[in-house]
């Protein structure tokens, strides 16, 4: 019998089938994916299922496929091998598993390819899965981040879905907020009796994994904030030192946190890191009060370019007036990145395609120094979950490179900046939804105010 969890999951998935069947004239084949090995054949990376996989199935299956045509469902999937049980205890049947997800009909894997003619699909990372595809379909199959033909309209008409959260989504993403305000939490706790960036690594992902979940990405727990994605957790805890934390948790069915905040190793910032985190949290601020239906991201972007190039100057690093600076991109030798991106499904959500679901019809990636790495360029409407995450950063890489030097001599006071040496990398990143009046923020119950994030440190 259907449950009624079961039954609201059946009834967004059909929901989300038969829109899908508005925008398409064709059918579509979506595979979820293979578990790869480590090293041999039963010691396997943790599977995750392919994301478009998961928003038309909802259930993180491997070595199965669902076809979609016409708002129908099919799903294709072996029974469990006679002996499996021994290893991996009992597991439902195909038959059961449709009946969750609402499938119309059950078939194995053997009968896809007599079923898949002239389907369209999208490229799966997994190599294994992507040679499938291919041989399934008697065709070759673009990689996800260009699509031709029928794989790039369904591309198009999966973005134009995924990109606005229905109530199922919108359930599943506040369940990894409250989880990974949890972690977060914990974390800071940790820190006082920390000997090691492992050590409050341990105590937030404890949190994350305690909740049935799992990371959303390879947690960042560093106290080397200017290297973006570190992933490395073997340096001591000093005091005077700041700790950048980016941490996510993932549900079971994929649907993706991403949190981070900066805090004092000895629970008390220094005043040059509190001079710089509160410029950071300026911007962090300024930009959630400006989100609101028919706003320009790449606005957002340019408005946290401009709080943090006045702040700058306000403590006599930057020199200059404002808007030259940031039309210099004076600011990206601090803030080198793009203030945020599309949350779902994945913490980068979609990027598999590429720049097709970031940027907005006809619109390109700039080369520009500070918006290159703008990863969302789209008008905000209603649905919509981004995430707002400036920074300020001394990378040794950027700050020593000669050619910069020479670029930015005028607009840089070198020896004043030397004096916040102390101030590694800073972020502030909370997740927000975009509504039909305005934004709300799904990880406001993380504080960023400092003496509130000084309080949780010091317990």
């Amino acid at each position: 019998m259907i449950n009624n969890q079961d039954g609201f999951l059946a009834t967004t998935l059909q929901q989300r089938r038969q829109k899908l069947a508005q925008l398409v004239d064709f059918p579509v084949m979506l595979w979820s994916g293979h578990p790869s090995p480590r090293n041999f054949r039963a010691n396997s990376f943790p599977f995750r299922a392919s994301s478009h996989f998961l928003y038309f199935a909802g259930l993180p299956l491997t070595k199965a496929v669902i076809g979609l045509n016409d708002g129908k469902l099919d799903l294709f999937m072996d029974k469990p091998a006679p002996g499996s049980a021994l290893w991996h205890g009992e597991v439902p049947s195909p038959e059961e598993i449709a009946e969750r997800i609402g499938a119309d009909r059950v078939f194995s894997l053997s009968e896809l390819r007599s079923h898949s003619q002239g389907a369209a699909t999208i490229a799966v990372q997994n190599p294994t899965t992507y040679s499938q595809q291919g041989e399934v379909l008697g065709r070759a199959v673009g990689p996800a981040d260009a699509p031709e033909g029928l794989d790039l309209d369904l591309a198009k008409a999966i973005i134009s879905l995924r990109l606005y959260h229905d109530e199922g989504a919108l359930s599943e993403l506040r369940q990894a907020a409250e989880v990974s305000i949890a972690a977060h939490k914990a974390g800071m706790a940790a820190t006082p009796k920390a000997k090691r960036e492992a050590d409050v690594r341990g105590a937030m992902e404890g949190v994350i994994i305690a909740n049935n979940m799992t990371r959303a990405y390879t947690s960042i727990v560093t106290v080397h904030g200017e290297v973006l994605h570190n992933g490395e957790y073997h340096h001591s805890l000093q005091p005077g030192e700041l700790l950048l934390a980016d941490v996510g948790a993932e549900t079971p069915m994929g649907w993706a946190a991403d949190i981070t905040r900066t805090w004092p190793v000895s629970g008390k910032f220094s005043p040059t890191q509190r001079d710089i985190y509160n410029v950071v949290k300026e911007a962090h601020d300024f930009c959630i009060k400006n989100l609101y239906p028919g706003v320009e991201y790449r606005e957002i972007h340019m408005t946290a370019a401009g709080v943090m190039a006045e702040g700058l100057i306000d403590l006599g690093i930057l020199r200059g007036d404002i808007s030259d600076l940031v039309e210099m991109d004076a600011h990206a030798l601090f803030f080198p990145h793009g203030v945020g991106h599309v949350l779902g499904l994945d913490v980068h959500d979609m990027e598999d395609l590429g720049d097709l679901a970031g940027y907005a019809p006809g619109r390109e990636r700039s080369d520009r120094f500070g918006l290159g790495f703008l990863r969302l360029d789209r008008l905000l409407e209603p649905g919509m979950l981004v995430t707002i995450e400036p920074g300020f950063y001394q990378v040794p890489g950027i700050l020593n490179d000669p050619e910069r030097r020479s670029t930015y001599k005028d607009m840089v006071d070198w020896d004043r900046l030397a004096q916040f040496d102390d101030v590694r990398g800073i972020r502030i990143e909370d997740d927000v939804l975009i509504t039909e009046t305005g934004a709300e923020v799904l990880t406001a119950g993380l504080p960023t105010d400092l003496e509130a994030v000084e309080d949780l440190v010091r317990g």
